[in-house]
């Protein structure tokens, strides 16, 4: 049975875990006082050390830590020797580069080094201590120095630095895993393939339409007759040619547009010594050729591959990549580019690319013109023209979507198989999420990279936003509990480019407990809360309205039928025009949104308003989804960017004490722009939507000085369930 001193240990360890520092404090000081270097001691002088330095407490941490240089534990001696320098740099605020750049410190890889990547071997583990220890905090906290914070908060927050990485191991010897079933994806690409022709086609048929539409109406004009022709042989035509020249004109697009550069072996084996091989191992294991590689001068970590054979192959990571992520982590990143040109699914992401880059980079030159005439008449124009190229983007891009979510699931699996490593794969997945969110801090907006190349890259910048940002103010266990545990989390993804984080590490540490090593995080699949059914429902009842709307076209069209048999209605003027069953679509799916509307907007009331401190709890909740519109009243810093590129307001992010969040903005009619409050302190009010990317939808942002601008969301919503309401009647009652 534990002893009281036991009993003490474990719990201030728990809240040292948790965040509260004050608490562990307190459990601990009592147990640490017994001048016996007893093992319970000891660990206590260990966790009040780390609780000392992340409250600043330095001098207290560095009395302690001396203390246990002069242990006769091997363990604790190395520990606090480490540890100490930690302190000393803490104390002249000076950080290593990484700290600087990513805004964390990854615990066994933090000791300073001469070399780029600032590694050290891991410290030795004592048996006797080890067999001692009892739990699975109380296992790793040995190997831990305290966590050094930033100094520059402006673009990484503190609690970055208290990231715990367990830095569980990998497979010394491991079977290889059962094949999986490549139908789906290969059948998905297929399917993008032909709904990318499809819509491509309509988009040059409506064009050539209206251009003859404008010659007709001109007069002295005549209409192009080659225009009336059927485009399909040729586009057809053209797409094959794009694909088969994707790998050389991606070359050029992304060395012109983003300065992609090669990136030669040697430099590669400066950051990761396992890459090489591991490419080497899987390339001469495949018979291919080596992929020819490059790199992107972007300190966000991203990593992207294209071509469309795998002799022409090209895999492309990003300087921030490099610098951010260990030698093992890197090589399973690139074991997952490896992953896509094994089942073929870049062939069609790189004809997405080819295709929807150029669109992004009109869309950004065409802002960045209508930002240097701000002034002018033609401001608006431009700035119309950028919210429409910006939506057919979005159109073209959305395509990709499903497959893009798929294809990852396989990456993550075939590059754990190639490694036999996927604990590290698990600390690239979330160590990228950090620095895309670093990354939008420091930029204080979104970067165009990060957008135009969303789809292609292994995290989204979307879900990296909130989970970046609040990463080491929680364990990764309770953050990503949603991700787990929510049964609905698939259909509420149903319109993001990137499978669930979360999702994504149980299914590695299903691997990883298949081959019997301990996995980095413990994710738990067993669900434990209730989700009522019927709000589920009413989250999706202007979706399920869609459907309802078809029976009740098919119940009309059959009453017309009997009726006219009988002779006693003639309705056939209608109801052989199947136009008709859109206006019950329409009609279906606004009543719908009427539905959901007062449950989808409360009323704010002020006692029941959650601030930003309540933000991570918010995002931990395993049940929630977004009709349960949380009223939240946060305060922080507009990010953003600025001018014709953000006129729909797709880049508003608010930067508060304990992360980033997503805001959506409606502008109806109103003079004043969230845009006039970028880079400005602000108090947000409006709904949390909890879903498988988190953000709030505004009622108010309101300034320090009183200035106020509205969001009318319900406003807005009803208005659309009107327009369809009306619009679908029409069509019902014309034909």
């Amino acid at each position: 049975m534990p002893s009281d001193a036991e009993l003490s240990l474990e719990a201030g360890l728990v809240a040292l875990k948790q965040g509260n520092y004050q608490t562990a404090i307190a459990k601990l000081i009592p147990i640490a006082s017994n001048q016996k270097n007893t093992t319970v001691s000891l660990q206590a002088r260990v966790g009040l050390v780390m609780a000392y330095a992340r409250t600043g407490q330095i001098r207290q941490a560095t009395i302690i830590c001396q203390t246990l240089t002069h242990s006769k534990n091997t363990q604790v001696e190395e520990w606090a020797k480490v540890a100490l320098t930690h302190l000393t740099k803490r104390k002249k605020k000076s950080q290593t580069s990484t700290n600087s750049a990513t805004g964390f410190v990854a615990f066994e890889n933090s000791q300073t080094t001469t070399t780029s990547k600032n590694k050290v071997p891991k410290t030795r583990r004592d048996d006797n201590l080890s067999d001692v220890q009892s739990g699975e905090y109380r296992n790793s906290i040995m190997e831990s120095p305290p966590a050094t914070t930033e100094s520059d908060s402006s673009y990484a927050t503190a609690a970055s630095a208290n990231i715990y990485w367990r830095q569980a191991k990998r497979a010394k010897v491991w079977q290889p895993l059962r094949k999986p079933k490549l139908i789906p994806l290969r059948l998905l690409g297929l399917g993008t393939l032909i709904a990318l022709f499809w819509l491509l086609r309509a988009i040059l048929h409506l064009t050539t339409g209206l251009i003859n539409f404008a010659l007709v109406k001109l007069p002295y004009l005549q209409p192009l007759q080659f225009l009336y022709r059927d485009p399909t042989p040729l586009l057809l035509i053209i797409l094959l040619i794009i694909m088969g020249l994707s790998p050389w004109l991606l070359d050029w697009l992304l060395g012109n547009f983003y300065q992609q550069r090669e990136l030669s072996p040697e430099v590669l084996h400066g950051y990761s010594r396992e890459t090489g091989r591991v490419l080497q191992r899987y390339c001469q294991q495949r018979r291919w050729k080596s992929p020819k590689l490059r790199v992107l001068p972007i300190a966000a970590p991203v990593a992207l591959t294209y071509g469309n054979l795998a002799r022409n192959a090209r895999i492309v990571v990003s300087q921030g990549l490099l610098e951010q992520l260990a030698d093992d982590e890197i090589a399973t990143i690139y074991s997952t580019q490896l992953g896509h040109i094994a089942h073929g699914d870049f062939v069609v992401m790189s004809l997405m690319l080819v295709l929807s880059l150029p669109i992004h980079r009109l869309y950004q030159q065409i802002s960045i013109l209508g930002n240097k005439n701000s002034e002018r008449i033609w401001y608006k124009p431009i700035t119309i023209l950028a919210s429409v190229i910006y939506g057919f983007w979005c159109l073209l891009t959305g395509i990709g979507l499903w497959l893009s979510r798929l294809r990852l699931y396989y990456s993550d699996r075939l590059a754990s198989e190639i490694t036999g490593n996927p604990n590290a794969l698990t600390r690239a997945l979330l160590k990228i999420a950090i620095g895309i969110a670093v990354d939008v801090q420091k930029s204080e907006q979104t970067n165009w990279h990060l957008e135009s190349l969303n789809l292609f890259i292994p995290v989204g910048y979307q879900q990296s936003l909130t989970l970046g940002s609040i990463a080491g103010r929680m364990p990764f266990e309770s953050i990503l509990t949603w991700d787990t545990l929510h049964p609905y989390r698939h259909w509420l993804a149903i319109n993001n480019t990137h499978p669930l984080i979360g999702d994504r590490i149980l299914r590695l540490n299903q691997i990883s407990r298949h081959w019997h090593i301990d996995p980095e995080l413990h994710l738990t699949s067993k669900y434990t809360h209730q989700v009522k059914r019927q709000s589920f429902l009413l989250q999706i009842a202007p979706f399920l309205g869609i459907p309802l709307g078809l029976m009740f076209a098919g119940l009309i069209w059959l009453t017309w039928q009997a009726a006219f048999a009988f002779k006693v209605l003639n309705l056939k003027w209608i109801y052989e025009d199947g136009n008709f069953v859109i206006g019950c679509l329409l009609i279906g799916f606004s009543i719908g949104m009427v539905f959901r509307m007062n449950a989808f907007f409360p009323d704010i009331k002020t006692p029941n308003v959650q601030d930003e401190q309540n933000l991570p709890n918010l995002l931990a909740h395993p049940s929630a989804i977004p009709i349960d519109s949380i009223s939240v009243r946060l305060v922080g810093k507009l990010l953003g960017r600025r001018g014709a590129g953000n006129s729909l307001g797709q880049d508003l992010i608010l930067q508060c004490s304990t992360g980033l969040v997503k805001l959506h903005h409606v502008a109806l009619g109103q003079s004043i722009n969230p845009q006039d409050l970028i880079g400005r302190q602000i108090i947000v009010t409006g709904w949390f939507r909890r879903g498988a990317t988190s953000w709030v939808d505004i009622h108010t942002l309101q300034t320090q000085s009183g200035k106020t601008i509205h969001s009318p969301h319900p406003i807005w919503s009803t208005f659309i369930a009107v327009a369809a309401q009306a619009w679908g009647a029409y069509i019902f009652l014309t034909g």
